[in-house]
């Protein structure tokens, strides 16, 4: 068994700047904790969106096994739009209705869907048998989810949590089960 435990980031700072947006003090705190829950797991290689706020919610863990973290680019969020949305929450219910429907500039679900797919298959292929900790974001983190099992879909993405970890277990490349990690079940 392959076990996938995706890391939504923590908190943080609001800027325009998608990629070197970093964790706010409430965000770096929580990244801690993360870091708690993670030791728990016997981890054994760390993997990051390359923004900044999913590297930092991470770290902590990597540092702790002694490696650095192996940036992987389809674990970067979705482009919703490559300007500023007007209400973020109705864009999101639109792009969830219809996985083909794209705001301009921005990614649809299948696209970014695609995109995190094979960065996961790629984790599976490289890192089989083996437990990753994978620092994410939440859209992109329930798209590649919804592949493996529709059920997680925009109704589960509205209610995870910031930051949130969820263990997919695969045998291969077939999902067998998810179960959140936090500290109730350590």
């Amino acid at each position: 068994m392959t076990n996938l435990y995706f890391v939504r980031h923590a908190h943080s700072t609001y800027t325009p700047d998608e990629l070197g947006r970093p964790l706010s003090e409430r965000g770096m705190t929580d990244a801690k904790r993360m870091t708690r829950l993670l030791q728990m797991e016997e981890i054994d290689h760390v993997v990051s969106s390359p923004f900044k706020r999913a590297m930092q919610t991470v770290e902590g863990i990597a540092n702790e096994l002694g490696k650095d973290i192996e940036i992987i680019d389809g674990f970067k969020e979705r482009l919703l739009s490559d300007r500023p949305v007007a209400d973020f929450n109705e864009a999101i219910k639109k792009v969830w209705s219809n996985f083909d429907f794209s705001l301009d500039g921005g990614e649809s679900n299948n696209i970014a869907q695609e995109r995190g797919v094979a960065a996961t298959i790629q984790v599976l292929d490289k890192y089989n048998g083996q437990n990753v900790a994978i620092g994410t974001h939440g859209n992109i983190m329930v798209l590649i989810m919804n592949y493996f099992d529709p059920q997680y879909d925009v109704h589960f993405w509205e209610q995870l949590a910031m930051p949130d970890i969820y263990k997919l277990t695969f045998h291969e490349k077939h999902l067998i089960e998810v179960i959140r990690i936090d500290e109730n079940n350590i």
